[in-house]
């Protein structure tokens, strides 16, 4: 037994499996120092990695990261041609490091409407990583809850249409099944930095159930010492799933 899955028997001393962190403030962590908004996005690519790593130490079994919601495509195009241009080279830059130290990358979301160039190292670092057995590292990128939902749906209203299910068979596990992240454990944490409270159409089903953290911090600062102190008040909540008991993270 991994010594993240001894942790969890105790509700108390719990290390969640599964983190979620909305990745906000990085145009004003740069604006704060007279910067263009694509600085602070670069210098946002370093906490990245800083995240990643402390994850991989503390034996977390998946980190979801929210880089790019569906909503962004509605910032000034110099912004998102700059922000498509640093997926690339981060893709480039960072994949034989996370294939080294044995991390699966995958990138969830619509990813039909990236560039050929984006989606071909898309396709290059997820699949030089597939078969790696540590840290699943998600990458949220044109990604947003609703949508995800909604292709859920249409997966099954197509098989509806094709006769090989009845609507009355339609369940949430069915549901659940055609979500993404379906294969990974459900996600316990997630952290939001830069000060604001709300969810932002961020993994709205997966999320049901989990706990939610807001620091104040903007993301470019965001470092070991700022995520250990969300596991420690992760650790402190006591988790009862509609249930009148706490319950360790195993029991789900």
């Amino acid at each position: 037994m991994s010594p993240a899955k001894q942790q969890v028997n105790n509700p108390k001393t719990s290390v969640p499996r599964h983190v979620a962190i909305i990745m906000d403030g990085n145009g004003r962590w740069a604006k704060q120092l007279g910067k263009l908004r694509i600085f602070g996005h670069q210098e946002g690519a370093k906490a990245v990695r800083r995240a990643v790593r402390f994850a991989v130490n503390h034996n977390i079994e998946a980190l979801t990261l929210y880089a790019f919601s569906s909503e962004n495509w509605n910032r000034p195009a110099q912004e998102v041609t700059a922000l498509m241009e640093l997926f690339v080279r981060a893709l480039d830059k960072e994949a034989g490091s996370l294939h080294k130290n044995n991390v699966r990358l995958r990138i969830i979301g619509d990813t039909q409407r990236f560039s050929e160039r984006l989606q071909a190292r898309i396709q290059r670092a997820e699949s030089l990583t597939e078969a790696n057995t540590g840290l699943t590292l998600n990458i949220a990128a044109n990604y947003g809850g609703r949508w995800d939902i909604t292709q859920a749906f249409q997966q099954i209203a197509l098989q509806v249409k094709n006769g090989l299910v009845e609507p009355d068979e339609i369940d949430e596990q069915m549901v659940s099944q055609r979500i993404n992240l379906c294969d990974l454990s459900p996600v316990d944490l997630v952290i939001r930095t830069g000060g604001e409270h709300r969810i932002s159409n961020f993994l709205l089903w997966q999320i049901a159930y989990a706990e939610l953290y807001f620091t104040e911090v903007l993301w470019p600062d965001f470092d070991e010492l700022v995520f250990e102190g969300a596991l420690n008040v992760f650790a402190q909540r006591e988790r009862r799933f509609g249930g009148t008991e706490p319950a360790s993270i195993n029991e789900l």
